[in-house]
């Protein structure tokens, strides 16, 4: 073999050496970031119980699983975390008391996900939630890997006749401690990873809705009011707004499923998969689900 020109290896060094020192530059200002942002492991008050219980009927058992975006990490007060805003909302829409029981837990990564359903499936749940892949984004876990495992996960609540909505990965170039570039390199990789987890679990049979496209315009315009005191986990308006797009998903889900599948409405559009993935990715709001071999995309409601 010739030995390289000294000019090319010159330059093949000095890529390295660039290379190197850029990533040392963001490993530097996730460190910095992290330091701004702030950390406890310090849950809200529970929120499990029945809600609606003034309401007829067998009560909708709800099954709340992922990171801390799905505990209400910042929040003193139960009635101000997810898991109570759906399971109020969701009693409200289907006029049904409904029973959830939250596992999920402030720094989880989609590798939880996976402990979090084995208790989880004792409370033989009706319906699913999970907001997940933050945590995957800022430890930097391959997207294909993030990906399969909540394709798995998705899998195996769907064969416990469970139906799954899934949150996907927020936008994380919102989040304004987080100094540039690595804010870019975050908004990169999340989006990303919302599309990959989008195809994923739409294949394995749940309803992925954009949290990312949705709510980072959102996020941004409203800063202020969005976040909470460590400027990186939502307000409990920022909480309101994200749960406002996840319960007409999980409505719709428990309707169709009482329905054995019936036919959906006339705005849906058949797509392939990965056109209905990308699709979602350009319109704020839109669910993708499964439809036979192809996906539908339906907008159902925009945040505000």
């Amino acid at each position: 073999m010739r030995p390289l020109p000294r000019r090319a290896a010159t330059a093949a060094v000095g890529a390295g050496a660039a290379l190197l020192g850029y990533q040392g530059m963001l490993f530097g200002e996730s460190l910095v970031a992290r330091r701004a942002i702030g950390m406890t492991d310090d849950r809200p008050p529970s929120a499990d119980g029945v809600y609606g219980d003034d309401l007829g009927g067998r009560p909708i058992r709800c099954l709340v699983l992922g990171d801390s975006a799905a505990v209400g990490y910042g929040m003193t007060t139960a009635d101000a975390t997810p898991p109570a805003m759906i399971g109020i909302g969701l009693a409200h829409v289907m006029d049904a008391p409904v029973d959830v029981k939250s596992l999920a837990v402030v720094g989880a990564q989609t590798n939880d996900l996976r402990e979090q359903i084995d208790l989880g499936l004792e409370h033989e749940p009706d319906v699913a939630v999970i907001v997940i892949g933050t945590n995957d984004v800022t430890h930097q876990v391959p997207s294909y890997v993030s990906s399969r495992l909540l394709g798995s996960s998705v899998r195996r609540l769907v064969a416990a006749d469970c139906e799954v909505v899934v949150g996907t990965c927020p936008d994380l170039g919102t989040v304004r401690p987080i100094p540039q570039p690595l804010r870019f390199v975050a908004r990169r990789r999340s989006r990303a990873l919302a599309r990959r987890q989008t195809m994923a679990v739409v294949a394995a049979g749940g309803r992925a809705v954009s949290l990312g496209d949705l709510l980072g315009p959102v996020f941004d315009e409203k800063y202020d009011v969005m976040f909470g005191l460590d400027r990186f986990h939502p307000s409990e308006t920022g909480y309101a707004n994200m749960v406002s797009v996840l319960v007409p998903s999980m409505a719709a889900a428990l309707r169709e499923h009482s329905r054995e599948g019936a036919a959906g409405t006339s705005s849906r559009d058949l797509l392939r998969l990965d056109e209905a993935a990308q699709h979602a990715g350009r319109h704020a709001g839109t669910e993708v689900t499964r439809d036979g071999r192809w996906a539908t995309a339906l907008r159902r409601r925009r945040a505000s």
